[in-house]
């Protein structure tokens, strides 16, 4: 039982209409969203934030963005998130074997060492106390621009937020997810938790 339940899609027009995009990432609104809009302003803040974040500026594709953002759910325990991006990946294209493997991103050849870089890049700065050290950077440094790395930071910052507020939330997750998390993590241990 989530601690705020969501409200109707239909509750806020506005952000009904800035949520349209999450058809596209997900195939349905997250019921994140629909709890955010008790208070319209954050769910268009976010939303809004989240589209920033996401978007396509440089060679930061869409696929690792949303391996970024598995890495980072995975560290923090949030399973709804991890589904998410697990899915999200999944509808950006990611390839299948990186799909299948994520968990052993950093030995398994579908990675390449760029992605290991953004990858434990991910896990460093999710860690707290934070482990974003001179080796990180550096290695960040032999495959990404500054632009780059911001755009990393930005999703792992991003779902930062996420993590927290669907763990509090005990956020139900949705149909679509629980079947990517099946899929692609269950195979580890992933299971819906108290987000049924």
């Amino acid at each position: 039982m989530p601690l705020v339940n969501p409200l109707d899609p239909t509750h806020d027009q506005d952000t009904r209409e800035l949520a349209a995009f999450f058809n596209e990432t997900l195939g349905f609104c997250p019921n994140s969203v629909l709890t955010m809009q008790h208070r319209p302003a954050i769910s268009k803040a976010f939303i809004n934030l989240n589209k920033a974040v996401m978007a396509n500026e440089g060679r930061v594709s869409s696929a690792l963005k949303r391996m970024i953002a598995w890495v980072s759910s995975n560290a923090t325990g949030c399973r709804y998130c991890q589904a998410h991006a697990i899915r999200a990946a999944e509808r950006y294209g990611a390839e299948q074997e990186k799909l299948d493997n994520i968990w052993e991103y950093r030995t398994h050849p579908a990675f390449s060492e760029a992605e290991r870089a953004a990858l434990d890049f991910s896990l460093a700065a999710t860690q707290i106390p934070n482990a974003v050290d001179e080796t990180i950077k550096e290695r960040l440094y032999q495959h990404w621009n500054e632009g780059e790395i911001v755009e990393m930071l930005g999703v792992i910052s991003l779902f930062g937020y996420l993590n927290r507020w669907n763990d509090s939330m005990g956020t139900s997750i949705e149909d679509g997810a629980v079947e990517s998390g099946e899929k692609y993590l269950a195979k580890n241990g992933w299971e819906t938790g108290k987000h049924r």
